[in-house]
């Protein structure tokens, strides 16, 4: 069971999909086996990243100079549809497809040099604080301080929800560098901390309803001391660089959605056609084509989508409400999936031990992360 049943997709050339049988490969024989055992000590090992950095799969867009391939956006898109169709949990897309596009755009050439091979390779691990306790989405109420003291940043809150937050060798945070910057956007900069820093602390690996790998943590900066020159780019435009990335970061969510959905969808065929109910087999009833036919034409629609949001991207064309518009669709379009997928399993659907009660509960954060939906609609309907 594969991607490579999906016909008619327009996004990706030969190099692409020449690509894709890499990751597949890699992930067939470093990932999916050990899936069980990282959930139970919920947590990926760093060395599965440095596996992943010897075959190319961290980072592709960096160029060559810093040590990465130099390739586009769409070699990320794979890495992130194979990873999510095989349930392989490990935060590479938060370092490929986020933070090393914030270090390609607005890192100094002495950042690039440190940090980006060492990304690539899978030999440093990053994460990006931005959720506060008491914030959610509204970014422009964060806490957490950056105050000049001589040639040096003293960093002072807590962060939660970090994606690689136990693993993170060097976090991208998210501070008010002038807390009373009217209005408050204008005094927010990206301050770099590494992991080895005094006053730099990792809290609890926090307890999720799904995704139970995934390292998601808290953080917290107790009079951090770091030099001036860890400032990405410029002093007072975080904020900006922030917003200018989004599209990206939510186009990555949409791919790694639809990917899953499509995974549940054809789970589900399979244990349908197996089970017998009735003295018959459950996908027999007429009821049991009519769902997932329906579920089948909502996929293709949002395969030929996200092809479509893919394309606009690798020309530099997806806008900020593209994108939102894209997290939306293919999120919602998860959930819907992954419910009525559960329900065709009847009892076994809430059972652990069937791949669709992971999925399921797996899922129900993406219409959360990245920006709820409802900010979503928010942000499409202001553009209206």
């Amino acid at each position: 069971m594969s991607l490579d049943t999906l016909p008619g997709r327009f996004a990706y050339n030969e190099d692409h999909e020449a690509f894709r049988q890499t990751v597949r490969s890699f992930l067939a024989k470093e990932g999916v086996p050990n899936v069980n055992k990282w959930e139970a000590d919920r947590l990926v090992p760093k060395e599965f990243w440095r596996k992943a950095g010897e075959v190319g799969m961290l980072c592709p867009t960096v160029p060559e100079a810093y040590g990465g391939l130099g390739l586009d956006f769409g070699y990320n898109a794979i890495v992130d549809e194979e990873m999510s169709y095989q349930g392989v949990p490990a935060g590479f897309s938060l370092q490929s497809d986020i933070v090393a596009g914030y270090m390609e755009h607005y890192g100094s050439e002495e950042q690039k040099r440190e940090w980006l091979p060492k990304m690539v390779s899978g030999d440093v691990i990053t994460a990006i604080a931005m959720t506060e306790p008491g914030t959610g989405s509204d970014l422009q109420a964060i806490r957490t301080t950056a105050r000049k003291d001589g040639n040096h940043y003293v960093v002072n809150g807590s962060k939660t929800y970090i994606t690689n937050g136990q693993n993170t060798d060097l976090t991208l945070v998210v501070c008010k560098t002038d807390p009373d910057a009217k209005p408050a956007w204008r005094g927010m900069s990206i301050i770099l901390v590494e992991s080895d820093r005094e006053g730099f602390r990792k809290g609890r690996k926090l307890d999720k309803i799904g995704q139970d790998a995934a390292d998601t943590s808290e953080l917290f900066f107790d009079d951090v001391r770091v030099p001036i020159t860890n400032c990405l780019g410029e002093e007072g435009k975080g904020f900006i660089y922030l917003m200018s990335q989004l599209p990206q970061e939510r186009l990555t969510i949409a791919v790694g959605t639809q990917a899953s959905a499509q995974r549940a969808f054809d789970d589900t065929v399979a244990f349908t056609k197996d089970r017998k109910a009735f003295a018959g087999m459950v996908f027999d009833f007429q009821n049991t084509r009519f769902v997932l036919a329906d579920l089948k034409a909502k996929l293709q629609v949002g395969w030929a989508h996200l092809d479509w949001a893919i394309a606009r991207h690798l020309k530099g064309e997806l806008t900020n409400e593209e994108g939102a518009a894209a997290k939306l669709w293919h999120t919602e379009l998860q959930w819907e999936v992954m419910d009525k997928c559960l329900q065709l399993h009847g009892g076994a659907g809430y059972m652990n031990e069937y791949p669709i009660a992971k999925m399921w509960r797996g899922a129900r954060v993406s219409r959360i992360y990245g920006g709820t939906s409802e900010i979503m609609k928010e942000l499409i309907g202001r553009s209206l």
